[in-house]
């Protein structure tokens, strides 16, 4: 960031800003890993097998399986929390590649297994299901395989979109870490009866150097760093405040909070202990600038998770997982900011509005609400408009049932673009953070950039799961 702009109000320790190169790193390495495993089939003499029609099917099972193996470590790896690569991608971004490699390796494993089994039935002559029994009762590993692919499969099953939006959060979550078991048990199969991965010493240091990177980001930074933090800093609940209807924030207290490396527009999954359900986290973003010994979070009752907030009592132990989100000013690109809130989406932007160093006139919030009484942190952000000159325009009221907009039925009919120049006619000029449920953001991007705001300074995050 430019010099000129103003102290923030607290030095802390702080992650790391995003380099370019950490995100175009990271997606080449993947590209790389599928390239190189495609080199070993053929060096394994993949092609050459292909002449015969038993030859072909077994074959292709064989890269089937290669480029399933190693998109399933990579789908790992996405959801290790590696932190380097979390904040160049951002949870958004990285949800969907997971659920890219995810469904692509359930495909690939799926071809793998159908495949192998029409090629080893077509080469001994039996019938494919007899086949198939000979592979899973007397091959090594191969229970084993079978149990870890109908654990991906589960895993893979509540993973569409159908599924999720019956599901809770926290129960998807739980769900979803049988991933990590299905991994696991594919691996003696693989390293007992799969050839290409001990046909030669490469392939044996790539798949063996695979599976420990992949194990490892899970052990240090899904348990190890968690654990450490938790007991360095020993997070308690301090008091519970409600903000408005259904609305509640949660203040907690710990021990040098300076050095936990959060910044404003961040969020935690976080487990209160204890209680019921302390077992399943919750992702909950700080609604206020990170102090020396405090956290905020703010949640509205959405269900089960959000809703116990309200009933903790102060002294109770608080667990967390992150910070996560890159919804922060590491990827501001210039001095001045324009902020879209709608609901319990202001919380992370009225973080960032008391931490994020700007003139007075910089920052401008547009924060849309159904009623007056639903405008959290109203006295907050009078206060950071009086103190730091944050101008606010606050759009309150329903939004038009004719069309999709961001704004209240007021507005119309003007097109939504129009009206956001009038509002703010530098907007073009501005970094734009948006967070509030996933249609209206849709519609708060669409207007920006019609109005000329250039993707790169458009910055969202959804938490999408």
């Amino acid at each position: 960031m430019s010099a000129t702009f103003a102290t923030p109000r607290l030095a802390r320790r702080r992650p790391r800003p995003v380099r370019a190169w950490w995100r175009d790193a990271a997606g080449l390495t993947a590209w790389l890993s599928l390239l190189f495993v495609t080199a070993l089939w053929v060096s394994g003499r993949g092609v050459q097998q292909l002449g015969s029609p038993a030859g072909f099917l077994t074959s292709a099972g064989r890269l089937a399986g290669l480029l399933s193996a190693d998109l399933l470590l990579l789908q790992v790896l996405l959801m290790a929390r590696v932190p380097w690569v979390e904040r160049s991608y951002g949870q958004d971004e990285l949800a969907r590649r997971h659920r890219l490699a995810g469904f692509s390796s359930i495909v690939l494993m799926t071809a793998h297994v159908v495949l192998i089994s029409l090629g080893y039935a077509a080469t001994d002559r039996w019938g494919l299901i007899a086949e198939v029994w000979s592979l899973v009762t007397t091959y090594p590993g191969m229970l084993l395989a079978t149990a870890g692919t109908a654990a991906l499969v589960m895993v893979a099953a509540t993973s569409v979109r159908a599924a999720r939006r019956r599901m809770r959060y926290e129960s998807w979550h739980l769900l979803h870490l049988y991933a990590y078991l299905g991994a696991g048990l594919a691996l003696p199969h693989q390293l007992w009866t799969g050839a290409d991965f001990t046909a030669s010493p490469v392939a044996t240091v790539f798949w063996w150097t695979a599976y420990a990177a992949a194990a490892g980001a899970v052990l240090v930074f899904r348990l190890g760093r968690p654990v450490w933090l938790n007991a360095r800093h020993r997070l308690v609940v301090e008091r519970v405040v409600r903000e408005g209807p259904g609305v509640v924030s949660v203040y907690l207290r710990g021990r040098r909070l300076d050095r936990l490396p959060v910044s404003a527009g961040q969020f935690f999954v976080w487990r209160f202990f204890p209680g019921p359900g302390w077992t399943r986290g919750k992702p909950f973003s700080l609604s206020a600038a990170p102090g020396r010994d405090q956290l905020r979070i703010t949640a509205k009752d959405l269900g089960p998770g959000s809703r116990r907030l309200a009933a903790l009592t102060p002294g109770t132990r608080a667990l967390f997982e992150g910070p996560y989100g890159r919804l922060t000013g590491t990827v501001r690109k210039g001095p001045k900011l324009a902020m879209f809130a709608s609901g319990i989406g202001i919380t992370p932007l009225r973080a960032l509005l008391a931490e994020l160093p700007y003139h007075p006139g910089g920052a401008v919030l547009l924060y849309r609400a159904g009623r007056p009484d639903e405008l959290l942190f109203r006295r907050e952000l009078d206060d950071l408009a009086g103190r730091r000159g944050v101008r606010i325009h606050y759009l309150v009221g329903r939004r038009s049932r004719d069309r999709s907009s961001w704004l209240p039925a007021g507005y119309a009919p003007a097109p939504d673009d129009v009206v956001l120049r009038d509002l703010l006619p530098d907007i073009a000029d501005r970094d734009v953070y948006v967070c509030g449920p996933d249609a209206w953001t849709a519609a708060v991007i669409g207007s920006a950039r019609r109005a000329g705001v250039p993707a790169e300074r458009v910055h969202s995050e959804l938490f999408a799961w």
